[in-house]
């Protein structure tokens, strides 16, 4: 068989560029794989980047409300945050773009560990001024609880010691007698009295205070009189109507005291029954007795 030289060389040609076209197809098939999954790449950094930038701006609103004392470089660090996001959001993936943001979010990063070891350092110091404050407020509590304690025992105390200062009398003893010539002539008989001698004794005392004193006598008939009335005294809200004064000098030991007592016109004759005789110092009554006459 008789084969023609250019219709094999024009078979010949034809197969070298199927084959050039296939190595060509094959190869840009790869090449634009390989592009796809760069560009997927950049996108998926971009959206990474944006994640972390999102992420450190919430976390910038939450610490900005309670941290006063650094809220300028709070705002100042939001600030460059959220313009960093949203120029990010605007621009395509690519490489510089990436690398520039990556860059600038080391940055961003850096700043806010500062901001964050700062707010830990504030959070440590607040807590401990807590502390001090709540022992500080304990330890005023408890002064203020001992001192309440003390002044209630000072009060008590006080208490005590002005009852223990109040004058005391004992041995009282009333006698009735008619006086006749300067002489005293002791009897029971109610008709036959016109005078009571009344006598007592106040203890001695080293808290209640020194100086002269006024003991009041008061003597009641069995009408709920008073005899030998010499007018009325005020202690404050009380009164008191007496039968005699006697001012004596009191100084911390015993001291009898004696007073004698002598019926006006309107007491005689004195009525059968029971006398009541009352000392009093101040509003205070030291004793009392009952002298019945017959």
């Amino acid at each position: 068989m008789i084969v023609n030289p250019q219709l094999f060389n024009y078979r010949l040609i034809i197969g070298s560029l199927l084959v050039v076209i296939a190595v060509l197809g094959v190869y840009g098939f790869s090449n634009y794989k390989s592009i796809q999954s760069y560009q997927d790449f950049l996108k998926q950094e971009k959206v990474l980047i944006e994640k972390e930038l999102a992420e450190m701006l919430e976390s910038y609103d939450e610490l900005s409300e309670d941290y006063d004392l650094i809220a300028s470089e709070l705002q100042e660090a939001k600030l460059e945050t959220k313009l960093a996001l949203d120029s990010l959001r605007l621009l395509k993936s690519d490489l510089s773009i990436i690398t520039k943001f990556k860059a600038q979010l080391v940055v961003l990063k850096n700043k806010s560990d500062i901001l964050i070891s700062t707010i830990d350092s504030l959070n440590t110091v607040n807590k401990n001024l807590q502390k001090e404050n709540q022992s500080a407020y304990n330890t005023i509590a408890k002064n203020a609880s001992t001192i309440s304690a003390l002044e209630s025992t000072k009060d008590s105390l006080s208490s005590t010691i002005d009852k223990a200062a109040i004058l005391k009398a004992y041995n009282l003893e009333a006698k009735s007698y008619k006086l006749r010539s300067g002489k005293k002539r002791y009897t029971s008989r109610a008709k036959r009295t016109d005078a009571i001698d009344v006598c007592l004794e106040l203890s001695e005392n080293p808290l209640a205070a020194k100086g002269i004193k006024d003991i009041y006598i008061q003597i009641v008939s069995p009408q709920g009189n008073v005899v030998a009335d010499q007018g009325e005294i005020t202690f404050g809200d009380n009164s008191l109507i007496y039968s005699k004064k006697e001012a004596v000098n009191y100084a911390n030991e015993t001291l009898e005291v004696c007073a004698e007592i002598v019926a006006d016109d309107d007491d005689q004759p004195f009525s059968k029954g029971y006398y009541f005789i009352n000392v009093f110092h101040d509003n205070i009554m030291l004793g009392s007795t009952t002298l019945e006459l017959r």
